[in-house]
């Protein structure tokens, strides 16, 4: 996801049969990757998996579920700005079309299966069949993700492409007859967050990354969280979850385009404030942000076995130091998912190869050996 970065020195000589020196051992330099794209999607992940850990504490208390809002508020949006902004050359070619079956498809069939028959086993719905149509808990993104990457070349082509996305997630939240197959209500809702990132180029992150706009965040969010405890009671947060409808969520039909827009605009705002505090250099964590995907799909079993055997029953951990453990917990248990380890374990179903499925794949492994001094 990240771009690479190589630069041929002056004066390369050219070589008939293979061009430039420097092009041939191209494949051989290690991908650079930026880190500040890494970090963002590592400590997003880590929103997430804490954000799940919280879901079973909001009950009688209005200060979790202020928090939990506030993360809900933004921690998919990063994740889809920034998949959007890595998506801006997806073209339809063979090769990319490939990475996306691999990289997507692939994981969704094994994980949906997993998922479908983890939730046989722990009783939360026995009878629940295996439905490739009817993405389970954590599978809708990579449905989402999917729909979205194919449809880059048009947002690429049209005039007005983010008023046109939200205009496609305004009128979603007014029709229930869309259904939830592909959890498409969701994809639309969501979708001019993807939109937005392909529309940014770098200097729009260098703009959240200056040290005044890192100042200017602290107060913002400490805004937000004011604004999100005062609208506990007020509002219905499920619309933040972008999964359903204005009817659905028993409001006006009205409702849905006002909360569409409302909502993108405060998401945007905490996104930028998110970024913000990102660090741009390398630190501990800026290898784990390559495993986010393990750690997205993985800590999903950790999560729903922590409520099948009872973890949340406890009184005190529904007191402070309960909402601290089940924090720390959530943060080291996908730390440890998203270690370049576990990704080596998962590969072959996170970013299976798949050669054998794919015409002139292995023809063009044999002329790129061929060619290579």
């Amino acid at each position: 996801m990240s771009d690479t970065v190589t630069a041929a020195r002056p004066g390369a000589e050219v070589t008939r049969a293979t061009g430039t020196k420097e092009q041939d051992a191209a494949p051989r330099l290690a991908r650079q990757r930026d880190a500040f794209f890494d970090n963002a999607k590592y400590l997003a992940i880590v929103l997430v998996a804490v954000g799940h850990a919280w879901e079973p504490l909001r009950q009688g208390s209005r200060a979790v579920t202020a928090l939990y809002m506030l993360v809900y508020a933004f921690h998919m949006p990063a994740f889809i700005i920034v998949s959007g902004y890595f998506s801006r050359t997806f073209d339809g070619s063979p090769a990319r079309l490939r990475r996306l079956l691999t990289g997507l498809v692939v994981p969704y069939v094994v994980f949906e299966t997993a998922y479908t028959l983890f939730t046989r086993w722990t009783s939360q719905d026995p009878g629940r069949p295996v439905s490739l149509l009817d993405p389970l808990y954590l599978t809708w993104f990579l449905a989402a993700l999917f729909v979205w990457r194919l449809t880059t070349p048009l947002w690429r082509l049209v005039r007005w492409p983010l008023p046109l996305a939200l205009a496609v997630a305004m009128l979603a939240t007014t029709a229930p007859s869309i259904g939830h197959d592909l959890d498409l209500q969701r994809t639309l809702q969501f979708l001019p967050y993807f939109v937005f990132g392909l529309l940014l180029r770098p200097e729009h992150f260098r703009l959240v990354r200056r040290r005044a706009a890192r100042i200017l965040a602290v107060p913002v969010a400490a805004c937000a969280l004011a604004v999100a405890y005062w609208a506990v009671p007020r509002m219905d947060y499920a619309w933040f979850f972008h999964a359903d409808t204005a009817p659905e969520l028993g409001v006006p039909l009205w409702y849905g385009p006002v909360m569409t827009l409302a909502a993108f605009g405060c998401s945007l705002v905490l996104v930028g404030c998110f970024l913000a505090w990102v660090p741009g250099r390398r630190t501990w964590f800026t290898v784990l942000g390559a495993g986010t995907l393990c750690g997205y799909l993985l800590h999903g079993f950790v999560a729903q076995a922590a409520k099948h055997w009872g973890w949340y029953e406890p009184a005190w951990v529904h007191g402070p130091a309960g909402l601290a453990a089940a924090t720390l917990v959530a943060a080291v248990t996908v730390t440890g998912l998203c270690t370049p380890s576990v990704r080596l374990i998962f590969r072959p179903v996170t970013e299976p190869g798949m050669a054998w499925a794919f015409r002139g794949t292995a023809a063009t492994r044999t002329g790129a050996r061929r060619a290579a001094p």
